[in-house]
């Protein structure tokens, strides 16, 4: 990280931010460029930078320091590292093994607060509880979309031994599941048809002009199979038509997010003969209604 770097910017926070602003912007940095989810050189010093940036505008005190004096307060100096420690991007002494990525970190006594999490290495243990899990074995694997959002086993080869995995329903990109003595982060391929936001999914459907105008019955794809829904007179393009639980089930219980169905409305490129007299007849009739107005 450049030496004159603007913690603020890295964050994409402004000085005005509050605490809870500021660890938002981290917990979802932290998500994208973690070495779990991104395994690029890039991905990494990004990581490294976030964690760095958020452990100093994360404490009160510490941001205090740094809106008064700035990095000089931060920087390595006569061998210490940016917290007092030596060693490690993270200034301290701990460290360990995370995936195919070793890291150093500390917090130095400075009590660190990793945007909720009690150290970097926690960014993705959001299923099934637990804790302390940063130093297990971690693998990954790549399902399907409709596998994450239906659950499935998979046959997979841990340290030369063949297992089946139960994967649950409802699981998403990043998630981490533990089983008994590893850890697996699951990555999941996209679907054209589909859009995943939290448990909800939306999708998109293409229909005529007269189609909108008039209303009707339509079928629609979703993760359960197609449905029939109905699309009222004077749609207008973006609408958005809501079907109840059929999203994504949750990990937990059996609640589900909801399906959203985006209208959009497709201009033909070409017309017949009679398509082209019928629209020059309703643009008529448009103008006529609009002189009844003036």
């Amino acid at each position: 990280m450049a030496v004159n770097a603007d913690y603020y910017a890295i964050l994409g926070v402004s000085k005005t931010s509050t605490l809870d602003e500021i660890k938002r912007a981290y917990r979802k940095l932290a998500l994208q460029y973690h070495p779990d989810r991104n395994k690029t050189k890039e991905g990494e010093a990004k990581f490294k930078e976030v964690t760095k940036a958020y452990e100093v505008l994360g404490n009160e005190e510490k941001r205090k320091t740094y809106d008064q004096v700035g990095h000089d307060a931060f920087e390595q100096g006569a061998g210490q590292g940016p917290f007092g420690g030596a060693g490690g991007p993270f200034g301290g002494q701990q460290g360990g093994q995370y995936g195919p990525f070793s890291y150093t970190y500390s917090t130095g006594g400075q009590n660190a607060d990793f945007g909720g999490f009690s150290d970097p290495f926690e960014i993705f243990e959001q299923f099934f509880g637990g804790a302390g899990r940063a130093r297990r074995p971690v693998y990954s694997v790549t399902i399907d979309f409709m596998d994450a959002i239906r659950g499935v086993e998979k046959q997979v080869t841990i340290n030369g031994k063949s297992q089946k995995i139960k994967i649950p329903h409802g699981v998403d990109r990043g998630s981490r599941i533990r089983f008994d003595d590893y850890d697996i982060v699951v990555d999941v391929t996209p679907d054209k048809r589909f859009e995943r936001e939290g448990f909800d999914i939306i999708s998109e459907k293409e229909i005529s002009y007269a189609h909108a105008a008039l209303g009707g019955e339509m079928q629609v794809d979703t993760v359960d199979g197609e449905v029939t829904i109905r699309v009222p007179a004077g749609t207008q393009p973006g609408t958005l038509v809501r079907l109840s639980s059929r999203g994504v089930p949750h990990l937990r219980g059996s609640a589900r997010g909801d399906h959203y169905v985006k209208i959009k409305m497709i201009v033909p490129k070409k017309l017949s003969r009679r398509q082209k007299e019928l629209l020059e007849q309703l643009q008529e009739e448009d103008e006529k209604e609009k002189k009844k107005w003036f």
